[in-house]
């Protein structure tokens, strides 16, 4: 008997990204909502038929009134389907606000507490979020590329799958969704693009936005993977131990440079590089009058000496 359309949509999806992966294992972070429930349903059905251990993770991150109980109950749904479940408890604090926060606490958990690789239910509708927050940040084209379907050891098989679908997989296969309140939040980005901006240009641009929102995330990938591989011959040409000889850096345009130097930069441990501090260590090559070094987070500073740029601390 064949399984309704969105059941086998979803079995599908998650079918063609195991397939790719190869993994041994894999876990399912389920937060209860209809796209986790749907891919761990999905996971199970195709992992099973793989001879792959499959498992769920829900995380409480207690930031509402009988989150525990969602949980419990998201755990029973998923050993319902035949998946050995654990509820991640975590806190939630630090800088960046709320979403950033439980976020990175999120993440951490499920990196802890993984099996393999850990598939998340990101859909066609995130990915086109995703790419609206980029493109109205002006964080560049890693940003508007979106998600990728496959980034160790996070796996994301439904980038091509709607919610419609998912919830439509959910109803079939008998499984209730927890809707979270914080999905209603207006005080949220992501809220506001998926309830205000997203259908207002859907419906002055007749319709397909989320489709070519992550149509051009796709390519925008394929094109960043071509450009990094070539910035990687770049980077072993220029490498002179910790440095970088300029003369190999000269000549190269400027989106090929910026990788290397990004790359450079994150080697040497500059963590939250910003594109200001790209362009200014840039500019120690491409706009070179004998300006001094770049001040960088984590305490160092990049500069340009005997034809190399090398790192100093501020002090040395």
């Amino acid at each position: 008997m064949k399984p309704p359309p969105a059941v086998a949509e979803v079995r599908v999806a998650v079918r063609h990204l195991l397939t790719e992966a190869c993994p041994d294992a894999v876990s399912v972070a389920v937060s209860g909502g209809a796209d986790s429930l749907a891919l761990a349903a999905a996971a199970q059905h195709v992992g099973s038929r793989m001879g792959l251990r499959v498992t769920g993770l829900t995380v409480d991150h207690g930031l509402q009134e009988g989150s525990a109980e969602v949980a419990a109950r998201t755990a029973e749904q998923l050993e319902t389907l035949g998946l050995a479940t654990r509820v991640l408890k975590v806190t939630v604090d630090g800088p960046g606000g709320l979403e950033a926060a439980a976020r990175r606490a999120r993440y951490a958990a499920l990196r802890e507490a993984a099996d393999g690789l850990v598939l998340l239910g990101h859909t066609r509708d995130d990915q086109a979020e995703t790419v609206l927050l980029g493109l109205g940040r002006g964080s560049g084209p890693r940003s508007i590329a979106g998600m990728r379907p496959l980034d160790p050891p996070w796996a994301r098989p439904l980038l091509d799958v709607t919610r419609a679908t998912t919830r439509a997989a959910c109803a079939a296969l008998g499984l209730t969704p927890w809707d979270d309140p914080h999905n209603l939040d207006l005080r949220f980005t992501r809220v506001r693009l998926r309830r205000e901006v997203l259908p207002l240009m859907e419906e002055v641009l007749n319709g397909g936005v989320g489709s070519a929102l992550a149509r051009t995330a796709a390519q925008l990938r394929e094109d960043l993977a071509a450009l990094d591989a070539l910035a990687d011959d770049l980077h072993a040409a220029a490498a002179d131990g910790a440095d970088l000889r300029v003369a190999d850096l000269t000549s190269a345009p400027p989106a090929l440079r910026r990788r290397v130097l990004r790359s450079w930069l994150i080697q040497a441990g500059v963590d939250e590089l910003t594109d200001a501090h790209l362009r200014a260590a840039d500019d120690l090559v491409g706009k070179w009058r004998g300006q001094g070094g770049v001040a960088l987070p984590g305490g160092l500073v990049a500069r340009r000496a005997h034809g190399r740029l090398i790192f100093d601390k501020p002090d040395s």
